[in-house]
């Protein structure tokens, strides 16, 4: 076989700090990932201390919501251009100060402020960190155990988020909540100065496309805040109406931008690759579906079965173990021997057989016979799905475009999580109300009453979840569509669909590496 030509980020082998490296990248994505979901169950308490009305506590997520969803696409342009090893601690350093301002916040306003830095400097954390993995990891079977590591983080972290959040909101303060991140941050950041590496050739040299940052941020923001206004407001309320509009026409101005600058903020051939495009299709559709199983499995468990905080924090460990063993046991010792579908199919059907387990629930259902099997086989299937699809997001990109690459990843996410909150949300309510409407006659005692209250809720949270099981049927068939390209044993081009040297620094057509296929 014909030796690969060698580039700046191969000639002279694989930097050996890369695996510490790892734990470190692997550090700060669980931190963002973590804040997700921690400050959800401190929002309460938050509430109380700093008399935040309940028409504004949404902002206390919808604040990190919009700053995240936002400016993802510039913070991972940012890397490119800037370096991904100095955006990445930079996200850090910020991300801990904005986390250090929310713990120690007085007013409405100081916490409100510090959420929408945190947002903003994760943006620039998390595409900086997957970015990384791209350009570190070049090895097949190397690649395929780092971003199982990463993948399971992404898949677990949020859950992971409800046990701290719930343990720190119980037995000390909600300022924990914001507290905690600091010593992640600054362990993250003092690794990442001694061990992370990143080949110099893969920098971007272009300038910057302003129009395209502003009307990127300005699209994404519209269309993030449309579905939290929709799950407040209603999806047929004028604000709702006209956000989804605007984020319409931003985003189409975007595309029409990007397709006539010299140097596009996302460059289109990032997006219109088939596998590439099919992987950031049925990544956001999954997280509508995972989204939304948080929210209604944890209303469940406190609200219908009366868990505390922590216990209903520790309910969710099976599904973080099964994601773990998906993404490191079974994804990462396949992806090397079976094309990317083979994986990523199969385990959304298995997370949506899951998902079918939950459409069970009632009143008195059974934590270890019905919540408990339903959980491993999510974890499983989200984690053996979203291993590959992490991978083959940033594979055969120009190693210039790898930070852009990985903020579409984190777009997806966020777009699918806003929408999972507000869509899902708006079918449980109506089908909690019609089972009132059509119940309420029965119900002539204060205990009937309240047995009526619970019943129409898990009726709302089994419908909504009957739709997220549909939800990732349709991520798999996406999957079965779309993409399309082998396995890295197998013969495929190592080229990127645009020519250039990919992410990955191989760029010989006989060197088997995992990339995008037409």
């Amino acid at each position: 076989m014909p030796e690969a030509p060698t580039s700046a980020a191969t000639e002279a082998g694989p930097d050996p700090r890369r695996w510490k490296a790892l734990a470190f990248i692997a550090i700060a994505q669980l931190m963002v990932v973590l804040d997700a979901t921690i400050v959800n169950i401190a929002l309460p308490s938050a509430q109380s201390d700093l008399g935040i009305s309940d028409a504004n506590r949404q902002w206390v997520i919808t604040a990190y919501a919009l700053a995240f969803g936002g400016l993802l696409l510039f913070g991972g342009r940012i890397a490119d251009l800037w370096g991904r090893k100095r955006a990445f601690v930079t996200g850090l350093v910020g991300f801990a100060a904005a986390s250090a301002l929310g713990g120690l916040a007085t007013s409405e306003g100081m916490l409100l402020a510090a959420r929408g830095l945190q947002g903003a400097f994760g943006a620039l954390l998390a595409p900086a960190a997957l970015s990384l993995l791209a350009v570190m990891f070049t090895d097949g079977k190397e690649r395929a155990k780092a971003f199982g590591i990463y993948g399971a983080i992404a898949g677990g972290g949020g859950a992971i988020g409800l046990i701290l959040g719930g343990v720190l909101t119980e037995y000390m303060d909600w300022r924990w909540t914001f507290y905690v991140n600091i010593p992640f941050a600054v362990i993250a950041a003092i690794g990442a100065v001694l061990v992370v590496t990143e080949p110099r050739s893969s920098r971007n040299r272009s300038s910057l496309d302003m129009p395209g940052v502003v009307l990127s941020t300005l699209g994404l923001v519209s269309l993030v805040y449309g579905f939290t206004r929709a799950e407040s407001e209603g999806w047929s309320e004028g604000g709702t109406i006209g956000m989804f509009i605007a984020a319409v026409v931003l985003l189409g101005a975007f595309a029409l931008t990007e397709a006539k600058v010299k140097a596009p903020l996302l460059p289109l051939r990032v997006i219109t690759d088939r596998n590439r495009g099919g992987v950031f299709l049925s990544l956001g559709l999954a997280t509508i579906a995972m989204f939304g199983l948080f929210l209604f499995l944890t209303y469940y468990l406190q609200v219908v079965k009366g868990y505390s905080p922590v216990r209903t924090g520790v309910a969710f460990l099976p599904m973080v173990a099964g994601m773990i063993t998906g993404s490191t046991q079974i994804g990462a010792r396949l992806m090397t021997r079976v094309p990317p579908r083979l994986l990523m199919m199969p385990g959304f059907i298995v997370a949506a057989l899951g998902m079918l387990l939950l459409t069970q629930l009632e009143v008195d259902s059974s934590y270890p016979a019905l919540i408990l099997p339903a959980e491993v086989l999510l974890g499983l299937g989200l984690g053996t799905a979203f291993m590959p699809a992490m991978s083959l997001a940033t594979h055969g990109v120009r190693s210039s475009d790898a930070g852009v690459a990985s903020a579409m990843v984190n777009t997806s996410q966020q777009v699918g999580g806003a929408i999972g909150t507000a869509l899902l949300n708006t079918i449980a309510a109506s089908a909690t109300t019609s089972y009132v409407a059509a119940h309420v006659a029965d119900a002539t005692s204060k205990p009937a009453q309240h047995m009526l209250k619970l019943e129409a809720m898990v009726n709302g949270y089994t419908s909504a979840i009957s739709w997220a099981v549909g939800i990732l049927l349709v991520s798999a068939a996406i999957v079965g569509v779309l993409v399309n390209t082998r396995a890295p044993g197998g013969p495929a081009a190592a080229r990127s669909a645009d020519g250039e040297t990919p992410a990955d620094g191989h760029g010989d057509e006989h060197e088997p590496v995992l990339v995008a296929m037409h």
